[in-house]
């Protein structure tokens, strides 16, 4: 019986381990109606319909559906799923003899992944609750890209010309233009930037104004600068811009989400 195998724990967690396919319809379907997450673990296969056809063959596999009217399909290794539908899709389970269906649609694009479990190992309904912000951190590649991106990271009016740029001495970050045409060689530092951040800077602004016939302005860009390091900054006329790498992430972050809704759309 369903009772027999179900674990209740308050009215947050239900699990059910080795039950019928029977049994596993009436939770999962239960799990719907009170949009929680639902874990069901067994053997199954996928077909999807949409903007291809696929076919998963059958094996062991975890199938996740989220609150939000996500899906995701694991296979037991790798982190990214096999199948998956986006949020705000709609669900249904379907009980025969040997199999139960689940199905999630997608309405626009038109879309349908289809799970048919002939053995289930374990299946739980969960609600879960999050509100907690995630905070995202970069690399100083990843701050190079942002400031690529979006030059207004940097400052106003900032045209990039390009990256990684070979002078004499190594290579500058960053290389472009101001708004009043001045040539702007950048040094990007991720943690607060120190001495050695201020004299490796110092090195590229001879051999670039050898070459040019304009004014070179040389800024150190970090979230900060270490102890005594702004009075070395002057003495040698170089410039310093505060930035998070928050902001750079997040920067990146935005544009990834633009790509993926024009993805969809």
């Amino acid at each position: 019986m369903a009772e027999d195998n179900l674990k209740k724990t308050d009215n947050k967690l239900a699990i059910l381990t080795e039950p019928n396919l029977e049994e596993a319809a009436v939770l999962i379907e239960k799990a719907f109606l009170q949009r929680k997450t639902l874990i069901v673990a067994g053997k199954c296969y996928v077909h999807y319909d949409g903007r291809a056809n696929s076919t998963l063959e059958s094996g062991e596999r975890l199938l996740i559906i989220k609150s939000d009217g996500s899906l995701l399909v694991h296979r037991p290794t790798g982190y990214e799923p096999v199948n998956w539908q986006p949020s705000g899709c709609i669900f249904h389970v379907e009980f025969t003899k040997d199999k139960l269906n689940i199905s999630g649609v997608r309405q626009k694009p038109r879309e349908t992944v289809k799970v048919t479990f002939t053995d289930i190992i374990m299946a739980s309904a969960v609600n879960l609750k999050d509100s907690g912000d995630f905070l995202l951190h970069a690399s100083e590649d990843d701050m190079h890209r942002a400031i690529l991106l979006k030059p207004q990271l940097f400052e106003e009016g900032f045209k990039p010309i390009s990256w990684e740029k070979k002078v004499e001495p190594g290579f500058v970050d960053i290389y472009g233009e101001d708004q009043d045409g001045k040539l702007v060689i950048i040094e990007v530092k991720r943690k607060a930037a120190s001495k050695d951040a201020v004299l490796q800077l110092a090195k590229y602004i001879e051999p670039i104004k050898a070459k040019v016939n304009r004014e070179v302005r040389a800024v150190l860009v970090a979230p900060s600068l270490a102890k005594d390091v702004q009075r070395l900054l002057v003495s040698m006329g170089l410039e310093f811009k505060a930035l998070d790498p928050k902001d750079c992430a997040l920067a990146l972050k935005k544009a990834e989400n633009s790509k993926l809704e024009s993805f969809f759309k």
